[in-house]
C-alpha cells in the first residue's frame, strides 16, 4: 500500500493508497459501487460515503483537509 504524507498535498489516491497527516491521522477509502467509503484514522467503519463531486472535511492537528470523491476510482486530499 502506497503512503503519502501531508507534504504531498494535494494528492489523488486510489483505493490501495492512503495519506498520513502531520499528526498521524490517516485518510483512505474503499470503493462501494459509484460511491467512495472514506475512513479516517484506524476506523473499521466508514466515516462518510461520498459520491463523485462531493467533499468531506477532516479536522486534524489544528488544520482542515478536504477529501473530494472523483469520477475516476480516486479521491483527492487537499488542504482546505
Amino acid at each position: 500500500m502506497s503512503n503519502f504524507t501531508e507534504a504531498d498535498l494535494p494528492v489523488s489516491i486510489d483505493h490501495e493508497q492512503m495519506v498520513t497527516l502531520g499528526d498521524g491521522t490517516t485518510i483512505r477509502f474503499e470503493t462501494n459501487g459509484e460511491a467512495k467509503d472514506i475512513y479516517v484514522g484506524d476506523s473499521f467503519t466508514a466515516n462518510t460515503q461520498l459520491f463523485p463531486g462531493n467533499d468531506f472535511f477532516v479536522e486534524a492537528g489544528g488544520k482542515t483537509f478536504k477529501v473530494t470523491a472523483e469520477f475516476e476510482d480516486v479521491v483527492t486530499v487537499s488542504a482546505a
